[in-house]
């Protein structure tokens, strides 16, 4: 839940942006239009190469970053040169050579004209700055990719992030950061221009991979849908493909002889196809030749492909029914070939290939559908006790049958750290029908309800144990219902808590020294209903930072709409369960061994959400219940409630 990265430098953000070469300046374009600014805007640098000394304005983050002018190259340049090291995103950050801040509002980017004049592949990226403390200051980011030896331009809109609305106020930029990701060698990058320009009010170009396509009814392939062959079917190893419009429309697909290399590969006209609403594709395949053939089928998008399926023998003349699942059949254990690779909202393409067959192949893909899962079944053991078998014992238990929130349990106030636009108040937590209701809406009003916190125009509801509960180990679960408006981020989560008066707040909940943030369900709402994150991390959250998990976790709510999470969490391991299933393992000595408190908040934004709307507020998060076993063995004194001050 807390932002994973340091506050030094962010690029935490799916890099799929173009590099618009087309719109920026050579560097010899930058020389003269610099030296017109007197009369025009056209363009403003914010260091000059030419300049004797202005390589000493770049402050590097780390020893292994140094800058210096690059004498070899044709024009007055910088070259940064960053060495093997432990910090992440290591690179430099320049601030307005007077003043504390520069006025760009005359422009609408700043851009980087750059070239990777090293030995590998990387990473460059550069960040705008306004004034604020980590992780509550407004920035905005863009990254290129570069090969050895090219160049291109790294250009950051205001007002966008990656190409999505994100807030930066233009006039106020108090630095600027240029920096790549960590590397095993050594990185070398030649900085030919810095330059704000551009007119006020500039968009990004639209780049054609961050367009989705929602398939009316989920049918991508099927009845009153029509494709263009030359731009949705790709044929490798001989394989032939065409589209038949009659009777109904539908995919021919041909395979030669004896060719395990041969597949067709069906795509959307244009960007990728939004699958949300859906945990599987369902195809319809006939074997129109006179031998049986065994197909294979996977779907796949930028992140990474669904387990390769693999149908029954389908006899000649037959026709089968083929499901591609996008949740894997190995769950993520930290091993990069198991869990979900998917992005269901992002699926790029359906590859059908042939496995076995006894002559060339004759295949008609009837339609693609993609399919809503049914409604979980839910194991009899869910809600009643731990998913593995021990002397275990219920530690907590709140199933809200009263009609107030209980006190001794709960906080409903406490920090966000989370976003600017929302503040939290007790009247937005309130208990009724079984449930607590967690409400997120438009009403102004101070955080916590207190006149000398902040004010801001959303208000929300909190939750957690601090300082009341806490318990080291064990079996914690939920049951709850989540909220649908657009733009919401709630969270169920544990984070260390070693203790009232055991020592200063920011040690007290440090994930240093054996904590750990356990991020049970962390939910953005634009990824619909069926995906969710689960997510550890440990040692603070600056430059030591570790993290660790999966934001692909698909899961189906039961009958009721409702979702039950849970934590196993044992020494040594941290096993994650969605409605009974274990979803995803972390075994390492480092899973934590301090006490935790337990979380539930909503604020707005994450990391791949979409913005709030106004007309889909309020919203609500229900609760039905949350509780807490503990095996006897793996009790502390520190497990349950908290000594309070005044006792």
């Amino acid at each position: 839940m807390i932002f994973a990265l340091a506050p030094f430098f962010t690029a935490r953000y799916i890099l799929t942006m173009k590099i618009r070469r087309t719109a920026s300046l050579t560097f010899l374009g930058f020389l003269a239009l610099a030296s017109l600014h007197a009369e025009s805007p056209a363009s403003l640098a914010l260091n000059t190469p030419t300049t004797e000394g202005a390589e000493k304005r770049f402050a590097p983050n780390s020893a292994q970053v140094t800058v210096a002018r690059d004498n070899t190259a044709v024009l007055p340049a910088w070259r940064m040169t960053i060495l093997p090291g432990t910090e992440k995103y290591p690179g430099v950050a320049l601030k307005p050579e007077t003043g504390s801040a520069w006025d760009l509002s005359a422009y609408g980017h700043v851009e980087a004209t750059v070239v990777n004049t090293g030995d590998a592949v990387t990473t460059v990226s550069l960040r705008l700055d306004n004034d604020g403390a980590w992780p509550n200051r407004a920035t905005n980011s863009e990254s290129i990719h570069l090969k050895p030896g090219a160049s291109g331009v790294v250009k950051v809109y205001f007002g966008y992030s990656y190409g999505k609305p994100a807030p930066l106020k233009p006039d106020a930029i108090v630095q600027l950061l240029l920096f790549t990701g960590a590397s095993d060698k050594p990185q070398t990058i030649r900085i030919e221009s810095l330059i704000a320009a551009g007119t006020t009010g500039e968009k990004p170009a639209i780049d054609p991979r961050s367009i989705r396509i929602k398939p009316k009814g989920g049918i991508l392939l099927g009845d009153g849908v029509t494709i263009d062959p030359a731009k949705q079917l790709e044929r490798r190893g001989g394989a032939q493909a065409a589209f038949l419009s009659t009777p109904a429309p539908a995919l021919q697909l041909t395979f030669p002889k004896s060719s395990t290399q041969a597949s067709v590969t069906f795509r959307p006209e244009i960007g990728c196809w939004d699958l949300r609403d859906s945990l599987s594709l369902v195809l319809t395949v006939r074997n129109n030749g006179d031998k049986p053939v065994t197909p294979g089928f996977h779907a796949e998008s930028r992140t990474g492909e669904t387990d390769h399926i693999v149908s029954a023998p389908i006899p000649p003349g037959a026709t089968q029914e083929v499901v591609i699942p996008y949740i894997s059949a190995r769950i993520w254990n930290g091993d990069k070939t198991c869990g979900n690779h998917l992005t269901n909202d992002a699926v790029s393409g359906v590859t059908i290939s042939v496995l076995a067959a006894e002559g060339p192949v004759s295949l008609v893909v009837e339609s693609i559908l993609a399919r809503a899962p049914l409604p979980a079944a839910l194991p009899e053991w869910l809600g009643q006790r731990p998913p593995v078998e021990g002397d275990w014992v219920q530690t907590f238990n709140d199933d809200f049958s009263g009609t107030t929130v209980d006190l001794k349990k709960w906080n409903v106030t406490g920090p966000n750290y989370w976003d600017k636009k929302s503040h939290w108040s007790p009247s937005n937590v309130t208990v009724s029908d079984g449930l607590i209701h967690m409400r997120y809406e438009k009403k102004t009003g101070f955080h916590n309800d207190d006149p000398r916190e902040k004010k801001s125009d959303y208000t929300g509801g909190y939750l957690d144990t601090y300082g009341k509960w806490v318990q080291r180990y064990g079996y914690f679960e939920a049951r709850f219902k989540l909220p649908k408006a657009p733009g919401l981020w709630p969270a169920f989560w544990l984070m260390p808590d070693r203790g009232v008066g055991s020592q200063e707040q920011s040690k007290r909940q440090d994930t240093a020294d054996g904590g750990m943030e356990f991020d049970i369900f962390e939910h953005l709402t634009r990824w619909g209903d069926y995906r969710t994150n689960i997510a550890m991390h440990w040692d603070g959250y600056g430059k030591g930072h570790q993290a660790t998990g999966s934001d692909k976790i698909y899961f189906s709510p039961d009958k009721d709409g409702y979702v039950t999470a849970g934590l196993l969490w044992t020494p040594g391991v941290a096993a994650y369960y969605i409605n009974g299933r274990e979803v995803l393992r972390f075994e390492n000595p480092r899973v934590a061994s301090v006490p935790a408190d337990i979380m539930f908040t909503v604020p707005t934004g994450g990391w791949d959400n979409d913005p709030l709307d106004d007309a889909q507020l309020p919203a609500e998060w229900v609760i039905d219940y949350v509780r807490v076993w503990q095996r006897k063995d793996l009790g502390s004194p520190v497990d349950g409630p908290q000594k309070q001050p005044s006792e």
